[in-house]
């Protein structure tokens, strides 16, 4: 299966960086395409770490990704997974023999939340369907993980175990709280990309800095 996100970002924060990292460690770099990305974008606009790590992009879209990769299969009316967070129905296990493709980004992570998947929907609304993965906002990297438990592994969702809103505390002066949910790891501590939790404390110490 293929994991397609559309990058509805303008370039790349190291968040962003730190999170496409992940998932293409998690997912291989083969199953992963960035999609959408502003016209005119050079291979120098990626990040090294990205390409280094075998990223696929694109500045196509859906309609067009199979121009830019023939070794995919053609995306079919109804195949594509949308993760949506107004979906009506959760993502089951036995989805996996409905979607060839599922597709991220710009739809998960924004706190507050934005709903930007209108503009998918409404673009394409034959080719897409329409999932959800709870009712709590994720990190990307999150939702994808979550996705893989439940179509590659057959994990139901309510057996999934998810903390929300976890508190990272640096020292006794310094916390920080994130407001999404997360996957949590044998040790019941929420998975994060690699290089994650430094990024969080340095924003925090950022922030601390500029109150003062």
């Amino acid at each position: 299966m293929k994991y397609i996100i559309e990058h509805m970002e303008d370039g790349f924060s190291e968040w962003v960086i730190l999170e496409y990292s992940q998932i293409i460690r998690d997912v291989g770099a083969n199953n992963l395409i960035l999609s959408s990305l502003p016209e005119g974008t050079t291979e120098k606009d990626i990040p090294k770490r990205l390409l280094d790590l075998g990223l696929r992009w694109t500045c196509a879209d859906l309609a067009g990704l199979q121009k830019s990769f023939p070794d995919l299969t053609p995306l079919q009316n109804k195949r594509v997974c949308l993760l949506d967070p107004r979906a009506s129905e959760d993502l089951q296990p036995c989805d996996v023999d409905q979607f060839d493709y599922f597709v991220f980004g710009g739809i998960l992570g924004d706190h507050p939340p934005r709903d930007r998947t209108s503009e998918l929907k409404i673009a394409y609304p034959n080719l897409v369907v329409g999932r959800r993965l709870g009712d709590k906002q994720m990190t990307t990297d999150t939702a994808v993980r979550t996705t893989q438990l439940i179509v590659k592994s057959g994990t139901k969702f309510e057996d999934i175990k998810f903390m929300d809103y976890p508190e990272f505390r640096f020292n006794k002066y310094e916390a920080t709280e994130m407001p999404f949910r997360y996957v949590m790891n044998s040790e019941s501590k929420p998975i994060l990309p690699e290089g994650m939790l430094n990024l969080i404390k340095k924003d925090s110490q950022q922030s601390l800095d500029d109150l003062l």
